[in-house]
Order: structure tokens, then C-alpha cells, then sequence
């Protein structure tokens, strides 16, 4: 019954980590999922253009301009 109650309270899954990986290990559908590792170097480069440079930085200089002040209150949840 105290594995059921684990399934069931994430809470107490986040106290007893070994229960967790435990559990994946024993997991058939974890050990059926193709593996492929991913590294940074993996990912194509594309170069940013100039236009494409100058247009995150109006963007950004946009944002960094916005007056937050003046709609704080429709942000607020009550």
C-alpha cells in the first residue's frame, strides 16, 4: 500500500529520489525508448544576418523602452 500512496503524492516522490529511480528502472517503457544524445556542436550553425541583427536589437531596445510602470496594473492578478 505505501507504493501506491508514492505513485499517488508526487510530494513524496520528490523526498525518496532512490524510489523514483527504482521505479525507471524497472520501467519497460523507459528501457523501449530509442536513445540519441544530443551535443551543441550537432546543431547546423546559421549565421545571423545583419538585417536579422539589427532587428533583435530594436526589438530589445523596444522592450527595454516600454514603460512597465504605467501598466502595472493590468499584470497584477488580484
Amino acid at each position: 500500500m505505501k507504493h501506491a500512496a508514492h505513485a499517488l503524492n508526487p510530494f513524496s516522490l520528490m523526498m525518496e529520489p532512490e524510489v523514483v529511480l527504482q521505479t525507471m528502472e524497472r520501467s519497460q517503457q523507459l528501457r523501449g525508448l530509442r536513445r540519441h544524445r544530443l551535443r551543441p556542436l550537432d546543431k547546423p550553425l546559421i549565421p545571423l544576418t545583419q538585417e536579422a541583427l539589427a532587428a533583435r536589437a530594436a526589438f530589445d531596445a523596444a522592450i527595454d523602452a516600454e514603460d512597465f510602470e504605467a501598466h502595472a496594473e493590468s499584470y497584477l492578478l488580484n
